[in-house]
């Protein structure tokens, strides 16, 4: 699986310096929109999309998690605000939040929907459809 950051382009001297920008290059990409979301699937071999809404604790407190997976397997991992975009409400049945929608080649392939998922568990998910 490749990492990429929202250019596209990944930033190996920041991951070799070991200084605190390498940590943010694994860290969620935050993005606006349906577009934003297409474009961030598309770049990437795979990548988990974390579906959260502002005020909700256990989305909050997913997104070190996901930093941690994204860095354990060289992973693209984004957040999207759905509520800011209602078409992706629709189009992907968000009922409840976090939602955590993985994509492989651009396409949706599972989804988890559960509160608080630990590290290890979102690793074995994701693992489990990637492979």
């Amino acid at each position: 699986m490749k990492n990429n950051t929202e250019s596209g382009a990944s930033e190996p001297a920041d991951d070799v310096s070991g200084s605190s920008t390498s940590t943010e290059v694994r860290r969620p990409v935050s993005l606006a929109d349906e577009d934003a979301l297409d474009a961030f699937v598309a770049d990437a071999d795979a990548a988990v999309i974390e579906f959260y809404t502002d005020g909700c604790g256990i989305c909050a407190s997913m997104e070190p998690v996901l930093g941690n997976v994204a860095r354990e397997l060289d992973l693209a991992v984004a957040t999207v605000n759905p509520r800011d975009d209602p078409p992706l409400v629709e189009r992907f049945d968000v009922r409840s939040v976090p939602l955590f929608v993985l994509f492989v080649d651009g396409e949706p392939v599972a989804r988890r929907a559960e509160g608080f998922i630990p590290g290890d568990d979102l690793t074995a998910w994701i693992t489990d459809h990637v492979a």
